[in-house]
């Protein structure tokens, strides 16, 4: 998996320039983001999920798969869902590199406008206490 991580963050880092518009952001600015109604998307694996749990409310929707794989055009189906590119959105992970690889392939190639990069990830929130629920389903 950290292979093709690596490689799409190449792919993406040579790919188009950055429009600015992915904020990184720490647990007590996710709060913050949650309050004013962000929708947060956790792009782990449902193993992940299991695991920590998640944010009460996070919206989930696996990114890459436990072999590291993707499906791009079914992933934006689900985020659109969620968010349209010109509303804001939160992008956790497990500590911050798929998030860092989503949020800048949302702003350079899907051209999501306010896009929210959970820099440390959920790990760092439970880390610094906050609560998780179990996934549903």
């Amino acid at each position: 998996m950290l292979r093709r991580t690596i490689l799409v963050v190449a792919l993406l880092a040579g790919a188009a320039p950055l429009h600015a518009d992915v904020t990184r952001v720490g647990s007590a600015a996710l709060e913050e983001l949650m309050k004013q109604g962000v929708p947060v998307v956790d792009i782990r694996t449902p193993e992940e999920w299991q695991a920590t749990g998640v944010i009460e409310g996070s919206r989930l929707l696996t990114f890459f798969d436990a072999q590291g794989r993707y499906d791009v055009p079914a992933w934006l189906a689900g985020l659109s869902e969620i968010a349209a590119p010109d509303e804001p959105v939160a992008i956790i992970c497990h500590s911050g590199g798929r998030s860092a690889v989503v949020t800048r392939f949302l702003d350079s190639q899907v051209e999501y406008r306010r896009v929210h990069d959970v820099h440390e990830g959920i790990a760092r929130w439970i880390e610094e206490g906050r609560p998780t629920v179990e996934p549903e389903g």
